[in-house]
Parts: structure tokens; sequence; C-alpha cells
């Protein structure tokens, strides 16, 4: 069944980004607590090269709407980039079948912790596929819900070439996963989110995967599958099929059966962090743990970037890589500094936190590129959770809309400013639509980066 509200969700984008003001009566409040049991547990599940981080302001919203923390779990795949052929071994990435097996071993945790009988699933792109695979091959009885956001259920290509590949709609992986005359497993209620054309591993022509002009054989309707509720949110990306507000909204009401109370995210008086430093081998990101990474962190001035007040928490990670919890302001933004073993000093700026979270992880940026040889500093502006889209959204970096990002459907999540030595230490305003964070420019010659990193 297909559900359309185009005309309802046309300016998705336009919508501000739903965090509660953080006046006096705003941290007054207090998430709702009636019904949370009736709601099955839920286990979130990243995407392909990404990390559980990604879901924080859905778990912030989740929280918000009454559904208690030791009810959700967010999974981190080990090795999370996917393989270039699914049979063949590579460093550092993952079969289908570790993904599988990573994700059943997460679902029988998260029953163990909650003593529920089933769980709810809910998946941002390659996530989708792991979804699929463990409840097709004996999960079914653990599953009550599985929500598919912008997963490439028949493939980001369908083509002859390339058949090892789990993104080939014509390869073993998705054959055997659509197989049927249904494409949905019994007994598990089943929700597709996609994009109406602006999901860049949804389109007809191969441009998005470096062959222009050479038909996909996949369309904007490529995560819908038969037998299952499929919903189309509008001009959203790839990314926001999961982690935007719009999606937020779908997901709960999916899974809990009625409408969200709120779709802001309600503040708390005192809010703690922590998190994981990772990093990358062999050029792929991985979620194993660094050890000896130390991290520091500031309040800054949210119109200057410079610091105020003393250091608020220093860490040197242990083998685990963990850090935290460290308690910061609620309505200050913060300077967080990650100095890794083998990698750019990388200087963190962040939104305040309206809430509590220990999935604030941390990988150090990536190495200075060769172009860069002769910059004074490098500030990169960066989103996790969706992509720049111009001109569907106001993105600036230091006053301009940054020329590396590629009008039309969204395809860059990260834009990068390269200035002279003359103006390191300035600061440097990044504005994507209603979020702003300003950052300071650091002196590359100290081997260090700058990342504005957008929360929204």
């Amino acid at each position: 069944m297909k559900l359309s509200r185009r005309t309802i969700l046309q300016g998705a984008a336009s919508l501000p980004f739903a965090v509660a003001s953080l006046r006096m009566e705003a941290l007054a409040q207090t998430s709702l607590t009636a019904s949370s049991s009736e709601v099955p547990p839920i286990l979130f599940v990243h995407g392909n090269g990404d990390y559980d981080a990604l879901w924080i302001t859905t778990l912030w919203r989740m929280e918000s709407n009454g559904i208690a923390r030791d009810r959700m779990m967010a999974i981190n795949f080990t090795n999370p980039r996917a393989r270039d052929d699914d049979a063949v071994e590579q460093p550092n990435r993952s079969s289908t079948e570790e993904q599988r097996r990573e994700l059943a071993a997460a679902i029988a945790e998260l029953k163990r912790r909650t003593g529920a009988a089933r769980v709810a699933l809910v998946g941002n792109s390659r996530g989708g596929n792991s979804i699929r695979n463990v409840i097709k091959n004996g999960g079914a009885g653990d599953v009550s819900h599985a929500v598919l956001c912008g997963t490439p259920n028949h493939g980001v290509f369908a083509l002859d070439a390339l058949l090892g590949s789990e993104f080939n709609g014509r390869g073993a992986f998705l054959r055997g996963l659509n197989e049927g005359e249904s494409e949905v497993t019994p007994d598990v209620a089943f929700l597709t989110l996609r994009s109406d054309g602006m999901d860049k591993y949804a389109q007809p022509d191969g441009r998005f995967m470096g062959k222009p002009g050479v038909p996909t054989n996949v369309t904007a309707e490529g995560p819908e599958l038969k037998g299952a509720t499929n919903l189309v949110l509008g001009a959203i990306d790839h990314r926001e099929t999961a982690y935007h507000p719009r999606a937020f909204r779908e997901i709960y009401k999916f899974i809990a059966g009625r409408e969200p109370a709120r779709i802001a995210i309600t503040p708390e008086r005192t809010v703690h962090i922590g998190g994981l430093v990772t990093g990358a081998a062999d050029g792929a990101p991985t979620n194993r743990p660094v050890a000896g990474a130390t991290v520091e962190i500031y309040h800054v001035d949210r119109e200057s970037g410079e610091l105020k007040g003393e250091l608020v928490y220093r860490l040197t990670t242990g083998a685990d890589g963990r850090w935290g919890p460290a308690e910061v302001d609620p309505a200050s933004p913060l300077e967080i500094v990650l100095t890794s073993p083998d990698a750019p000093i990388t200087h963190f700026y962040r939104s305040p936190f309206p809430r509590s979270s220990d999935v604030v992880h941390l990988r150090a940026a990536r190495p200075f590129l060769p172009q860069e040889k002769d910059a004074g500093a490098v500030v990169i502006m960066s989103r996790p959770r969706g992509y720049f889209g111009l001109p569907r959204d106001t993105v600036l970096l230091d006053g301009r809309e940054p020329a590396d990002v590629t009008p039309g459907v969204p395809t860059d999540a990260t834009a990068t400013l390269r200035l002279p030595a003359s103006e390191v230490g300035r600061n440097i305003v990044a504005q994507f639509n209603e979020e702003r964070i300003v950052a300071r420019a650091w002196p590359a010659s100290e081997n260090r980066i700058a990342v504005a990193e957008l929360t929204y």
C-alpha cells in the first residue's frame, strides 16, 4: 500500500530543526512516561560506512515521547562498509552474513535486557538489508516491526555487471530477499520510507555511481516492497529518510500505533555526554575502539567560537575506546578536541546538546589532501544525518554557498574551506538552514583541522 503525502511534505527541508527552546519553562518539562511498555523495544541499525551515533536525534525524540532509554539500543557494526564483492574477503569490510550475525546478536541482547519476546527494528540504507536478511533467515519470530528507511531494496543499480555487489538488484543477495509473490516476511509489520526523487541511491541514471548516461534500471520507487506499507516523504535525501523529523513521526507512529505527542526534543536540566573514539583502516571507516586518544571538551561562545571558561573534561581512552560521561551546559555550544594516534588533531564544534547521550562518537578528520599542502587552515562543515541540497537548503560556509556542494539531488555531506596562513585564528560560521555553528580556523602547520559538525 502506497501512501503519498507529497503535498504536505513538499517543503520538508524548510521545517526547522525541532529542538525545544532552552527557556526555563522548557527545561522544567519532563518527557512523557506513560505507555512506554506498550511499545516494543527498538533497535536502530545504521547504514553503509556509518555508526550508531547517527541515531542520536531519533533517540532523543523517542525519549521525549516517553520511550525509556533502556528499551532502545543502536547497533555499531564492527566493519560498517560493505565489500565490493560480497563473497570475496576484503580487509576492514563486512559481508552480508557478517552483518546478519552481528545484528542477530544485538537483537538477542536487547531481548535479554528487556525481557521482551519481540523487538522493532529500524534501519537506514544498508541497515535495512541487514534487517531483511535477519528476518528472512530465521529471525522473524524475534521481530514485531521492520522500518526500512531509504533502503535500496531493489538495488542502487540492477545490472548484469558487478553481480557480487550487495547493492546490485540482479545479484544473488537481493534476488534472494525479493523472491516470491510478496517481498516481506509474514507476521512482521513492514514499513518503507523513501524520498520523492531526491535519494541519490534511487536514481535512474548512473551519474551518482560514476557512470553518467548509463541506466541503473532503478527508480525512486526502488526502496518500496511488495506487501509492505510504502510511504513517500517528499523532497528529502537518502539519509533524511531515517533521521529527519518527518521520518521520526512515521517511525514512531508505525511502531507505537499512535501519533507522537511531540516532534521537538525536550531538553534536560542536566546533560552528560560520552561515546566511543573510532578510526579508519585501509581507507575504510571502522567502529573498532581507538586506545590512547585524548578527548578534551570546552564550552565556547556561540558568536565568536572562542573558549568560555575552563576545561570541562579531559580523558585519554583505554583499550575500550570509551570516553565520558562529561557534564556539559545544555545551553552552550561545545568545542571537542580529539587527539588520536596517526591522525590530524581534530577540533569539533558542536551545537548545544539538549539531552544526555552515550553515542557521541568521535572519529578524527581525514588526513590532509595533497591540494592542502600550502593551506594555512582547513575547516570542514559536516552533516552526518543528511546531505546538503541546493537550492533546497540554506547552506553557507563563511558567508558563501560552498563551491564543492553540487546542486540538484543532494549528494554531499561535507564542504571544505581552505584559508591562507594570514587568516588562521579567525571565526568561521557554518550555517545549515536554522542550525548555526561558529568554528575557529586552526593552523594546518600544527596538524590541526576544524570540523563544524551539524547535529540536525
